[in-house]
């Protein structure tokens, strides 16, 4: 007998075969307020996905999957600034593209990110020195029990590294339908990371940095229409001043960025590469062999293969250095969001 389940291969990049009860592709909130209001009376989990680029689904979800399809971008001209407004489906890496060809600049170090416009508060998505909170005006978020629409400004949005209100207070309940960016019109470069360092800040323009970044995430970086991934497996470490000062003692060439708040952020990807696990395998899981930060499903990979990867992986990088990674992806179960931490301890 036939499942009455419906494939989420082609919405999830690790590209596992996981199933979900009903998946309903919404273009409006409204569509997405009916789908919840649905699943509650059916006393169904519900969640709600982008382009499912930072989710590990551990088994089929036995509820309702939606897609967050709500399209549209609206550009504002002001004296010192551009206010965009953007809708949570449009995809992130198209928006940089076309911001930079209307001649919009300060979007360029977040090109190539996987993803739509809606998950980049979640995850506050950063890359090569600038955070999606360096460029956020406001996040617009469907509150699903009043179907009334909320508009949170930068200061209310709580980010963080790789967080916001919207993975805590405002988790379940919540929907982001639109973000607001505000990209100033003095352009000031930011060429502190990788190869940026060698672009002259004096003559580099907005697309040097953005063809810069395209070659270095696609050099690094497997492109999951061919090999499943979600980017960066886990999150960079911050550790304690102290901390940070014993290992770099121990091993002088880690990389280590101080931050403003006094801790040490560390390359989960060089500690990975240290305990020789690029193109490490389980079963059909492997440690990508140019990017260790990166696990792939390289053969037709399970849930259990990449869960018993990361397990692996956050082990033998624990036992050497003392530090302990955590998944930046969100792991979910049959009924819902599972803490990822302790799913692979």
């Amino acid at each position: 007998m036939s499942s009455p389940y419906t494939s989420l291969q082609a919405f999830n990049t690790l590209d596992l075969a996981i199933s979900a009860q009903t998946l309903i592709v919404a273009d409006n909130s409204d569509a997405i307020s009916l789908a919840w209001k649905n699943s509650q009376h059916s006393n169904l989990p519900f969640i709600v996905l982008g382009e499912g680029s930072n989710v590990l689904f551990l088994e089929d979800f036995s509820g309702t999957v939606v897609i967050n399809a709500i399209k549209g971008i609206a550009i504002e001209e002001q004296d010192e600034a551009w206010h965009l407004h953007v809708g949570a489906g449009e995809n992130w890496h198209s928006l940089v593209e076309q911001t930079l060809k209307k001649g919009i600049t300060g979007l360029e170090n977040l090109a190539l990110i996987p993803g739509m416009a809606g998950s980049a508060p979640i995850q506050n998505i950063g890359a090569y020195g600038v955070e999606f909170k360096d460029i956020c005006h406001y996040v617009e978020a469907l509150h699903l029990p009043t179907q009334k629409i909320i508009r949170l400004y930068r200061e209310e949005c709580q980010f963080g590294y790789r967080d916001s209100i919207f993975k805590h207070e405002m988790k379940s309940d919540y929907v982001i339908v639109a973000v607001g960016l505000r990209l100033l019109k003095q352009w000031q470069p930011v060429l502190s990371y990788g190869d940026l360092v060698k672009l002259n800040p004096a003559t580099a323009c907005a697309w040097d940095v953005f063809n810069a970044v395209c070659h270095m995430r696609q050099s690094k970086l497997p492109d999951p229409h061919i090999t499943g991934n979600v980017g960066s497996f886990f999150k960079n470490p911050l550790i304690s001043d102290e901390q940070a000062a014993a290992l770099i003692k121990e091993w002088p060439t880690i990389p280590y960025y101080p931050q403003a708040s006094g801790d040490v952020k560390l390359a989960a990807g060089w500690l990975i590469d240290q305990c020789g696990l690029k193109g490490y395998r389980v079963g059909g899981a492997a440690v990508h062999r140019q990017q260790a930060l990166v696990l792939i499903n390289e053969n037709h990979a399970t849930p259990q293969d990449i869960v018993s990867l990361a397990h692996q992986v956050r082990n033998r990088v624990g036992e050497k250095f003392d530090v302990w990674l955590e998944p930046e992806v969100r792991f979910i179960g049959a009924r819902g969001e599972r803490n990822a931490v302790e799913v692979i301890s």
